[in-house]
């Protein structure tokens, strides 16, 4: 049976869900995670919440998944030890070291959360190889390629309801740069649903989705394989979770499900089903006043489908009351919980009798308890009394015992004592280098190159046109699209590659970390892979990764104190890309003809807005420029300068104050992230 996965910021959306059908939960705690201003849960309802799902045959997931730097390591530790005690279903990771460590504490399983950006059939087999048993797949998926990745033999899990990022999740830092709120540490500010537009329009909202509907697709997505169908909404009211888990409990259960409804307790302007027919239509909308004003309408009538327990079970009765003997009772359960209690030796009846329809009027009386009544049958001398409170105190005394079996783990997980201890630098101390990436060659033709390590240039720009004579194929480390949408054809293009001459290959996604070195790659790890603490470097350092390039969320105090059992590195120039989005902004507004290649925001900042591949890359509108700090960089192997329009005069300029450093700060840059840091 398919899974129905529902959100709970708080006990009482976890109530909601369970009442409403949901066959496991997804929740997190106080820290790691990834909606940090959801109420959450604190241990002693984290503990309450796990019996709660056990009682009712649902699973409880608890989502760590944000990314954790150094400095958290032991408290994430700690975190998980005493989580493991409770003995939750699974983890949902984001973090490779964080998944490191849990795989170093227990054998509990982990889930690969929607945030590692796994969309093809070779992210699921690296994300296996890690050690996860399940992938929540990227919103972006179609109906095919989540067929694809379900037939790996991997467990799946898709989102079917509620908001939708633009950006490709795990690869949107927009929030961070503007407000240093990051995403990946669950602080997303929403930046994206501010004013946008690409004409100057301030009333322009060009980069917010409407909210996810698939209510109506249940029967294809149960054919694609799919494990787990999730709702989004960890931040959202009760009634919300009540109508959404109901809506998809009908659809499964192969009634029609209440998307009106659904509609009204929260939508922006109306769904879309989002990328799963890949059509991409009517996908763009805001949340306005008419969708409030229906919100207020039907949530009071919402409570109602939570406010009694749900029969999920039936319960049966064997009581047996005979002379000189304790009264006693046998009851169990339909999944075989079973028990035996006695009472008192009843006492010889003064004037009525205990009758056989007493007992079963009193043991019939379930209330509101997860259980239906199943058979009673009943074992009775003559002439004996048993009170209407002793039966009622013997049934509840069944019921709990039943229940507490239900909530009771017979098999404990593994918990094994575990610390994480920084070791010095692996590798030999080089000179810092110094890498150039590129949006083509041309830009780099009669350039000095001399001073450069590697030159990171897109696959499209390779195979295409020979290079310049002042670049050699072993000097370039191919760039591969950041989101696959024909991983054959990636696979079949990086091989003509590589059969040409070309021996390195940047990993943007942990997809190319199996598809390299498939094709004998030299491997180097890009900034979209999160990379942000030392477990994560001694993690990913045993899959074929050379080097690493660390995420520019990073602060400059923290790169500093990062163990480096690989060389690591930094973008140190460039707009850096905000948004990773499977829609173009500008092609939905006006189409491609009109295009500007930028977007404006309430301020008037542009963004360079770039298409390549089947996506689009959403740039910041300053550079980061590091030249006139270069005395105060960590000790990195290399630092990257990350070019995208500049024209070859600005290249050779900021390569030349790269190299000797520059005198003066020039206007118009940042200094990104890496001075005053995320929350």
């Amino acid at each position: 049976m398919i899974e129905i996965l529902a959100p709970a910021g708080n006990m009482e959306s976890l109530t909601a869900a369970l009442r409403c059908g949901a066959n496991a939960i997804y929740t997190g705690g106080k820290n790691f995670s990834a909606r940090q201003n959801a109420n959450n849960l604190d241990f002693d309802e984290m503990r309450t919440a796990i019996d709660l799902c056990h009682l009712y045959n649902a699973k409880l997931y608890i989502a760590v998944n944000t990314i954790i730097t150094d400095n958290q390591t032991d408290e994430f530790i700690k975190t998980i030890k005493k989580y493991a005690l409770l003995s939750p279903d699974a983890f949902i990771v984001q973090d490779i070291g964080a998944a490191y460590i849990i795989k170093n504490i227990t054998d509990i399983p982990i889930h690969a959360s929607t945030q590692m950006t796994i969309h093809s059939i070779n992210g699921a087999k690296i994300a296996h190889e890690l050690g996860f048993s399940r992938v929540v797949i990227s919103r972006e998926a179609d109906r095919d390629l989540i067929r694809n990745i379900s037939d790996t033999g991997i467990e799946t899990e898709i989102f079917v309801h509620g908001a939708l990022c633009m950006s490709v999740s795990g690869q949107c830092y927009m929030s961070s740069m503007i407000g240093s709120r990051s995403a990946n540490r669950g602080l997303c500010a929403q930046s994206c649903r501010l004013p946008f537009s690409h004409r100057k329009n301030s009333n322009e909202h060009c980069l917010s989705l409407k909210d996810l509907c698939l209510a109506n697709h249940i029967d294809k997505i149960i054919d694609c394989g799919v494990t787990s169908l999730k709702i989004e909404g960890r931040m959202k009211r009760p009634e919300y979770v009540a109508a959404a888990v109901t809506a998809y409990r009908n659809a499964v259960d192969g009634k029609t499900p209440d998307i009106e409804t659904l509609k009204a307790v929260f939508s922006r302007n109306g769904f879309t089903d989002g990328y799963f027919t890949a059509e991409k239509k009517n996908m763009f909308g805001m949340r306005d006043k008419d969708d409030v004003l229906s919100s207020a309408s039907v949530i009071p009538k919402l409570s109602e489908l939570y406010k009694k327990e749900r029969k999920i079970s039936e319960l049966s009765f064997e009581i047996s009351v005979k002379k000189d003997m304790p009264v006693s009772v046998t009851a169990y359960d339909s999944e075989n919980n079973k028990t035996c209690i006695t009472g008192n030796i009843p006492q010889t009846a003064l004037n009525r009798s205990v009758s056989k329809e007493l007992v079963e009027k009193q043991f019939s009386k379930l209330g509101d308890t997860i259980y239906n009544i199943g058979t009673i049958s009943t074992t009775i001398d003559d002439g004996l009394s048993v009170s209407a409170s002793e039966l009622n105190a013997l049934r509840r005394s069944a019921i709990k015992n039943i229940c507490d079996m239900r909530t009771a783990v017979l098999t404990r997980p593994v918990i094994k004592d575990f610390v994480f201890t920084k070791e010095e630098k692996k590798h030999e101390k080089k000179e810092r280098k110094i890498r150039i990436r590129v949006e083509n060659t041309a830009c780099l033709e009669n350039s000095d190159l001399s001073g450069i390590e590697y030159i990171i240039i897109p696959m499209h720009c390779l195979g295409k046109n020979d290079l310049p004579q002042n670049i050699q194929k072993n000097a370039v480390i191919i760039e591969p699209p950041r989101f696959i949408t024909d991983e054959n054809k990636v696979i079949s293009e990086l091989a003509k590659l590589h059969d040409a001459g070309f021996t390195h290959l940047m990993c943007n996604n942990i997809s190319y970390i199996r598809t390299g070195t498939d094709l004998g790659f030299t491997l180097h790890g890009d900034f979209g892979m999160n990379i942000s603490n030392s477990v994560s470097i001694k993690n990913i350092s045993g899959y074929n990764i050379d080097d690493i390039t660390l995420s520019f969320e990073l602060k400059l105090s923290q790169i500093k104190k990062i163990s480096q059992d690989i060389p690591c590195g930094m973008i140190a120039y460039g707009n850096l890309p905000l948004m990773l989005t499977v829609n173009c902004p500008i092609k939905n507004s006006d189409g491609c003809r009109k295009c500007t290649h930028k977007i404006t925001d309430r301020t008037n900042r542009d963004f360079y807005v770039r298409c390549c591949y089947d996506y689009t890359e959403i740039f910041n509108s300053d550079p980061v420029y590091l030249a006139d700090k270069l005395d105060e960089l960590p000790d990195v192997s290399f630092i990257t300068l990350f070019f995208t329009n500049e024209t070859p005069q600005q290249i050779k300029k900021i390569i030349n104050e790269y190299i000797s450093g520059a005198d003066v700060t020039p206007s118009g840059i940042t200094r990104g992230l890496y001075y005053r840091g995320i929350k």
